[in-house]
């Protein structure tokens, strides 16, 4: 026989399992790329080099060799340092997922307050590809050109 208290405890027991079903669900990869993306954008944006560096794998590629992560991650630190801020505003993300990684397509407009890299400001179209290291999306690969 269930007392008066068991009553109204069982039934808040499994509200509450019922509702946590949904916290338990695994983020998609999507998702996990797109906030790796935002999260590298604010990073930038912020000056932090370790965030950026954070999301870009140990041999990652930019522009087919023209920049790696060690140079990246230096050339954020220099303006850091420098006193230079780098705006950094993103247009919308398309990912496509292919086997098990995925590939970003997005503009992004990089303006700026100080004078270290007048030429590269402006709109850029970008293209990334991302797999997954430990357990987080790490970007490999990325291309960009300059668009006017």
């Amino acid at each position: 026989m269930m007392t008066p208290g068991k009553t109204v405890f069982l039934p808040i027991v499994l509200a509450c399992l019922v509702l946590g079903l949904p916290a338990c669900r695994r983020t998609p990869d999507e998702a996990q790329v797109r906030a790796a993306i935002a999260s590298a954008a604010q990073a930038a944006e912020a000056g932090s080099a370790g965030d950026v560096g954070a999301r870009l794998s140990e041999d990652f590629d930019g522009n087919a060799g023209q920049l790696d992560r060690r140079g990246l991650t230096g050339m954020i630190r220099l303006l850091a340092l420098r006193g230079e801020h780098v705006g950094v505003s993103m247009g919308p993300v398309s990912i496509e997922p292919r086997g098990e990684r995925m590939v970003a397509t997005f503009t992004v407009t990089l303006t700026s307050g100080g004078r270290l890299l007048p030429d590269q400001l402006g709109l850029y179209q970008v293209e990334s590809a991302w797999r997954k290291e430990d357990g987080e999306w790490r970007c490999y690969m990325a291309s960009w050109k300059h668009s006017l």
